[in-house]
């Protein structure tokens, strides 16, 4: 894990420029306190600040060719390094380092730009070919690692954090009022926007090249779930067994580590399974690691002591209060570099402290696992609907979403009932609407750009135009997926990978020098859920159907028979009272609205 800046100008490099780098390195030095290194030429010049987690001695970036004429930073890891470096040496390639950027160099020798099919890894890179006088850029498949740039004529910027573009003067600071807007709708920038004006970020499964010839992006994967239609004859257990041999080399390969790795363990099955794999399989004195909340209402802690107790890891627990939260939101904002509509993040920022406490830089984590194997509430939620849908003035079938939310309708008197039945029967029929699963959601988070100052209000996309501008970058054969397989996509491209895997994921963990890593996040593992059929992903309502099949042999029953609980974090009373903090009183008062003049005080 590091890092990485860079500058290319085919004008030339200034002497700012050069001033420039350790500077932006520095800023983001939390990322990488190990070792930093640049490398510069007439054109171009890379950057990286280190996390040693393999090759400790030898691996500092950047990183190089035989004869120097290719050069690359790497933020991230690639697992099959050992398996690569092999067929290079093979063809001839030597090496100076045992790390695993150092495949990077010779793949793009041997590959060009096709090298990306090869890598199993979760990554954000730059490589500069001094012959060619060419910046190529990637990201990985679903975005776990980040990369943005700031491209004017023969000059780009780019950094794996915001915060280091924005150390070029030159660079203008001006938020986007778009996006803004549709975080204000889905919780996240869409495609490859940012919260400012000019900055981007590279979209992931996508590369980029930059030369005196311009500046081009083009996507080397994308998620298909078109095969899931198709008709497979493999029997339930046959799924199931090629699902836990493709987890256990996910978790096998991202082991690979020359520093201690330990696991996050909500209590929930998606960790416990992972935590569970690594025990049983690789690493018999495993540490894990859990958030406890003072507010029971988002306490896992009785469900992560039964995991522990059934594991038997060595367990680490930090408990968290609203105080807490709100203590350290604003330093969650410098990290996310995004506004963000949930408290969530901050517990994962001291979760992270917690890891770094312990001598630890990487954990293993359960992200992932609720988006591709259909575990979350608004895919059988869709699914609800649509059955509703066919007989809308049914009495008996929107009692399924009972089922769904007992939590929530079990609280209401018959007004509140009658109520939250109105709510989910809001553009019930309109099932042809290619966002129809999010619809509800997205309308009611909108409710909040009442907040927005007119001007603001006044100047933004409505729902419709945001939906039209999303369904443009859609792919070609979308509408003919079934249903489920388009609430996933739209929920993996939109929430997943730019509010899961960057807000709550990278940014809080990075801010304490900690990698995560995914396993179900593995492309053989995601390629392979979305072929599952969609019978072994929600049966009945009954969600993550084949993953809990696969994970019942390994886990006790009541924690693989869970009931998902979403995680959530106290928000009411973190910004208000006595114990708030002083910033929030300061950002919160009637003045200080004014002035920024974004929200209507």
């Amino acid at each position: 894990m590091c890092g990485i800046i860079g500058i290319v100008d085919f004008n030339h490099l200034k002497e700012r420029d050069f001033a420039l780098l350790p500077r932006m390195l520095g800023i983001i030095q939390y990322r990488g306190p190990d070792d930093s290194g640049i490398y510069t030429s007439q054109n171009a010049a890379l950057g990286s600040t280190r996390l040693s987690i393999i090759d400790l001695h030898t691996g500092d970036q950047p990183i190089h060719n035989e004869d120097k004429t290719v050069w690359v930073v790497l933020n991230g890891e690639i697992f099959n390094y050992p398996e690569l470096r092999g067929d290079l040496q093979s063809k001839g390639h030597s090496f100076y380092t045992k790390s695993d950027t150092e495949v990077l160099v010779h793949l793009y020798e041997e590959y060009d730009a096709e090298l990306f099919s090869y890598l199993n890894g979760q990554f954000a890179l730059a490589i500069w070919d001094t012959k060619k006088k060419t910046l190529l850029l990637a990201r990985d498949r679903l975005g776990i690692r980040p990369l943005f740039y700031f491209l004017s004529g023969r000059r780009l910027v780019f950094g794996s954090e915001i915060k280091s573009i924005f150390l070029d003067t030159s660079i203008t600071r001006k938020l986007r009022l778009q996006t803004l807007s549709d975080i204000f709708t889905c919780w996240a920038p869409l495609g490859n926007e940012t919260i400012f004006e000019g900055i981007l970020q590279l979209q992931p499964g996508h590369f980029a090249t930059f030369s005196k010839d311009g500046f081009e992006t083009k996507p080397y994967w994308s998620l298909d779930f078109s095969s899931s239609e198709s008709t497979d004859s493999r029997s339930l257990s046959e799924w199931v067994d090629e699902l836990k041999e493709l987890l256990l080399d996910a978790v096998r390969i991202r082991l690979r580590a020359d520093v201690p790795v330990g696991a996050y363990l909500s209590g929930g099955l998606d960790s416990t399974f992972i935590s569970s794999l690594i025990k049983r399989n690789f690493n018999n004195t495993l540490c894990t690691f859990s958030v406890a909340f003072s507010d029971q209402r988002f306490d896992e802690t009785p469900f992560q002591n039964k995991a522990v107790q059934s594991i038997g890891t060595s367990h680490k627990t930090i408990r968290c209060t609203e105080t807490d939260i709100g203590k350290v939101f604003d330093h969650v904002i410098w990290h996310t570099e995004v506004p963000i509509l949930r408290t969530a993040p901050a517990p994962l920022y001291y979760l992270s402290t917690l890891v770094r406490d312990n001598n630890f830089k990487v954990v293993l984590t359960g992200e992932g696992a609720d988006e591709f194997f259909a575990g979350y509430n608004i895919f059988k939620e869709d699914l609800v609907r649509r059955f509703w849908a066919k007989f809308p003035d049914s009495t008996i079938r929107p009692k399924l979403l009972e089922r769904l939310y007992p939590y929530v309708f079990s609280q209401g008197n018959g007004k509140a009932r009658a109520f939250l039945t109105g709510f989910f029967k809001k553009g019930l029929t309109q099932t042809s609407s290619l966002a129809y699963s999010h619809m509800l959601r997205w309308e009611n988070t909108s409710q909040l750009k009442s907040f927005f100052c007119d001007d603001i209000r006044n100047s933004v996309e409505g729902l419709g135009d945001f939906i039209a501008r999303f369904s443009s970058n859609l792919p070609s054969d979308f509408m003919s997926w079934h249903p489920l397989s388009r609430a996933q996509y739209i929920e993996i491209c939109i929430f997943l990978s730019n509010y899961l895997l960057s807000s709550q994921g990278d940014r809080m963990a990075m801010a304490h020098s900690v990698e995560g890593r995914f396993p179900y996040l593995d492309h053989r593992v995601i390629e392979f859920a979305a072929t599952i059929p969609i019978r072994y992903r929600i049966n009945g309502l009954t969600e993550k159907f084949l993953l809990k099949k696969a994970a019942g042999s390994v886990i006790p029953a009541e924690l693989a028979e869970r009931p998902k609980q979403p995680y959530r974090a106290p928000i009411s009373r973190c910004f208000v009272g006595d114990l708030a903090p002083e910033f929030a009183h300061e950002l919160l008062s009637e003045q200080s609205i004014k002035d920024k003049g974004y929200f209507d005080p």
